[in-house]
């Protein structure tokens, strides 16, 4: 199983049209966040694209560009970009850019996206959010398997013969679907043959279960082979020496993001009772490193992942010297243990 981070580069909102020292001080840290997990064997970094002044990642495959600069192993991905907002063909290009900037490290992670700032900035009708998306996934996933492509469609211009460039380095880019649930989601994935990513940030992890079995049933009966369908789990995240120490410093950069975006949904406010409910029984990954060990072979155990996406908060609430030091965990402590779990099974069985 692959061991990761994501992250939406949380950052302090610096309301100005320029002189953004707050942005700049969180993008020097998320490189330097990238390049420690590079270092301690972390097999993927993930950033996530929003358009909202809390979260700094507009652009994915520009920061993971540069951060490709400076690391040697890591897998790149987006963790999602908003698909149904952008152009297939400008995505695919900045991907492959970043492919061959990486000798063959890219991944893209599309999605719907859960945030929809993205439509009126660009210029989408939210009545088109499903259909916009299944039309630009089809023309992506047809780029990424043709040079010279043909396609045509309702929300984009149409394409008659012309060649896409560049050419990734890899033979074609790996494109997951990130999903927050929706069983058509998961059909659809399955249904493709495309890895997907469940992100689970509510409820208890048992029972998204039957959201994976669909995936796979939906594979299965498009005549996949499952056994080669890769499937991630992503949950907040967050590891300390300790676990006291562990829920104390997350909890107020945690409730703040959680409370603040609570607000534009109309959920009822995050305490710490209902966080500590979280860590026990719920998706959240905050706690000691036996801890995060037990947890990850438990959503293993659950749904038979090949990768665990750990989404890390960061922002002023969190100073980047804390969150160094979990990563620095994961890829010394946890990711080792993990792996040597799951050889240990794996050969049992």
């Amino acid at each position: 199983m692959e061991l990761g981070i994501s992250s939406f580069g949380e950052v302090v909102p610096d309301n100005v049209a320029g002189k953004a020292v707050h942005a700049h001080q969180r993008m020097q840290d998320l490189l330097e966040e990238i390049k420690l997990a590079d270092e301690v064997g972390l097999d993927v970094y993930a950033l996530g694209e929003h358009h909202r002044p809390d979260f700094m990642v507009s652009a994915p495959e520009v920061i993971l560009a540069a951060a490709a600069t400076q690391t040697k192993n890591i897998r790149l991905s987006s963790s999602v970009t908003v698909l149904s907002s952008a152009d297939p063909v400008r995505v695919f290009q900045n991907f492959a850019s970043l492919d061959l900037i990486s000798n063959g490290r890219a991944e893209i992670m599309a999605g719907r996206g859960s945030f929809i700032e993205s439509f009126p900035l660009f210029g989408y009708d939210l009545k088109d959010y499903d259909e916009l998306f299944t039309e630009k996934l089809d023309l992506l996933i047809n780029i990424n398997k043709n040079e010279i492509v043909t396609w045509q469609g309702k929300h984009r211009a149409s394409i008659n013969g012309l060649g896409v460039y560049p050419r990734p380095y890899q033979a074609e880019l790996p494109i997951w679907l990130a999903v927050g649930g929706t069983p058509a989601s998961a059909v659809r994935a399955g249904t493709l043959n495309l890895p997907m990513t469940v992100a689970i940030l509510g409820s208890t992890p048992d029972r998204f279960v039957p959201f994976v079995n669909l995936f796979r049933q939906s594979a299965q009966k498009a005549g996949h082979d499952v056994s080669k369908l890769p499937l991630a789990i992503n949950s907040h995240f967050y590891l300390a020496d300790d676990s006291q120490q562990a829920g104390d410093e997350l909890f107020p950069a945690y409730a703040s993001m959680m409370n603040r975006i609570g607000r534009e949904r109309g959920w009822s406010p995050l305490g710490r009772e209902q966080y500590e409910y979280m860590r026990q029984y719920g998706p959240l990954m905050v706690g000691s490193p036996q801890q995060i060990i037990d947890k990850i072979l438990y959503f293993h155990e659950l749904f038979n992942n090949t990768r665990y996406l750990a989404q890390v908060i960061g922002g002023a609430q969190l100073p980047h010297a804390k969150i160094m030091h979990s990563i620095e965990l994961f890829g010394t402590k946890v990711a080792p243990e993990v792996r040597k779990a799951l050889k240990a099974k794996e050969i049992s069985a």
